[in-house]
Parts: structure tokens; sequence; C-alpha cells
């Protein structure tokens, strides 16, 4: 009788597989075409807007030495209006005066959100920390979402970050997430 199980575990596969499609079309910015899922309506949703969200930065998971790996989550909150994710957002860190934008992260997917009032949605920055070399020492994180011109800024305190050809950071940004429920 072990057949039934693994029946049912490979239907829900497939299943799964099937409902991670869409958005194929090569779109560079990771955004998703279609609507979303998000848990309220989102195909008539204005794009969120910094004024729209309450942001934070943290948790926090600093890299304690060169060549270490750190995290840093921000969290969305909607404050009133149903309103809309849609892919990536935009992150840049400043280094003595000069921004350097964060790539989205190469594996992930892209999705459009509804964020509702009171409900949150969170992307992580994965960065290595700099050292000696080729670093940029960073002292500020500005964040911005997509459709949107205005950005917030934070204070980066997490260390200098990594960075490869061009000044570009050895970083990445993650698609939008749902958190909570």
């Amino acid at each position: 009788m072990r057949v039934l199980p693994i029946s049912v575990t490979a239907v829900a596969a497939a299943l799964l597989l099937t409902a991670c499609g869409g958005g194929g079309d090569g779109d560079p910015s990771g955004s998703a075409s279609g609507s979303g899922s998000g848990g309220g309506k989102s195909g008539d949703t204005a794009a969120c807007r910094i004024s729209d969200v309450g942001l934070e930065v943290g948790p926090v998971s600093a890299a304690p030495a060169a060549g270490d790996t750190g995290t840093v989550t921000v969290t969305l909150t909607g404050r009133g209006t149903d309103c809309t994710l849609d892919g990536f957002p935009r992150v840049t860190l400043a280094a003595a005066g000069t921004d350097a934008e964060v790539p989205a992260d190469k594996a992930a997917q892209g999705q459009q959100l509804t964020l509702a009032k009171d409900t949150t949605a969170s992307f992580t920055i994965t960065y290595v920390r700099g050292g000696t070399g080729a670093s940029l020492p960073v002292d500020k994180l500005t964040v911005s979402l997509p459709g949107s011109p205005d950005a917030q800024s934070f204070p980066w305190t997490y260390g200098p970050v990594s960075s490869g050809s061009k000044g570009v950071p050895d970083a990445s940004v993650s698609a939008f997430q749902q958190a909570g429920d």
C-alpha cells in the first residue's frame, strides 16, 4: 500500500510545479504577468508606493568576517488601501557618495502580490562582506518599489560589501514574498 502515498505526492508535486509557471516571457525585471496571488484583488489595484506601506529593516544576520555571507530582511506592511507589489524591489547601496544597485537574485522568480491593510510582505538582501581589496564601504541602504518613483533610505551598519567587476556589489535581492499566514 505504499503506492498510494507516492502517487498522491507525485500528483501534488505536479500541481505545485504547474502553479509555478507563467511569466516566462524573458522579462528581465522578473515581474510576472497576469493576475497574481496574495490574498486580495490584484488586477485593478495600483502599484504600492512608499507612502502606502511601512518599511522595517530586520531581522539581520550580519556577515561576521570578510568573505562571509549575511542577510538583511526588509518587511513591508500595508497601511491602507490595497496595492500591488510586482516582481522585485529596487535596492541601492550607497558607498562614499556612489550608489550601487543590487541585482535581483537570478534564481528567484518575481510574482505579483496584493498588499492589504495590516498584511505584510518581505524581501531579503543577501550579501558577501568585503574586506581588503575590492569592497564598498556601504553606509546607506535605499529601497524603492516597482512602479513608484519614491524611495526610503536606512543606515547600513553591517560592514563593507564585497564588489565584483565595475563596482557591482556581491549581493542580490529576492523577490517579494507574502509574509504571515
